[in-house]
């Protein structure tokens, strides 16, 4: 059995940066300013807190919120959709199901994330940094599109160590 911490092997691999997936990040608020103004976000967690954070601070939103859904148990396969904490009333109440309210989350991967958010909040705007084919109809706005065979290293699961040329037999 592999450990918990063991990424999967997939085909194709997108290791991205901290500069980056800053850069990625302040990408959605240019986007996202023309779809605002929000009267709050609501950020997916884990993933979801980094964009968030970034994206709050450029669009000056300051009524931040949590939701917090488990479906990646292993690291490689994504699993029953767990709701670990919802929405506060004050948020799902604004303006008729979340209107002005904008998700915020790191990826769309096969969307069953999204599909839940979206239950929940049906009329916010939702926003990822990335979108994979099968989760990008339940998108509004996202900045980079990737393959569904693609994973996606993001930096809080990274460290930097030395990696052999592809020709020495390294990935």
């Amino acid at each position: 059995m592999a450990k918990a911490t063991e990424p999967p092997h997939p085909e194709k691999i997108f290791p991205v940066s901290w500069d980056q997936f800053h850069r990625d990040s302040r990408a959605l608020a240019w986007r996202l300013h023309a779809a605002g103004p929000f009267d709050a976000l609501v950020c997916i967690t884990r993933g979801g807190l980094v964009p968030a954070a970034i994206v709050a601070r450029e669009l000056n939103v300051r009524m931040i919120e949590t939701v917090c859904i488990a479906s990646y148990h292993d690291y490689k396969n994504q699993g029953d959709i767990t709701v670990i904490k919802g929405v506060a009333a004050e948020i799902t109440s604004m303006r008729g199901e979340g209107k002005g309210v904008l998700i915020v989350d790191d990826l769309v991967d096969t969307g069953k994330t999204a599909k839940v958010v979206r239950e929940l909040l049906p009329a916010a705007h939702f926003a990822t940094v990335y979108a994979k084919p099968m989760g990008r109809p339940l998108v509004d706005t996202f900045v980079t599109e990737v393959s569904q065979d693609t994973w996606i290293y993001f930096p809080w699961d990274t460290g930097l160590s030395y990696v052999p040329p592809i020709r020495a037999g390294g990935e």
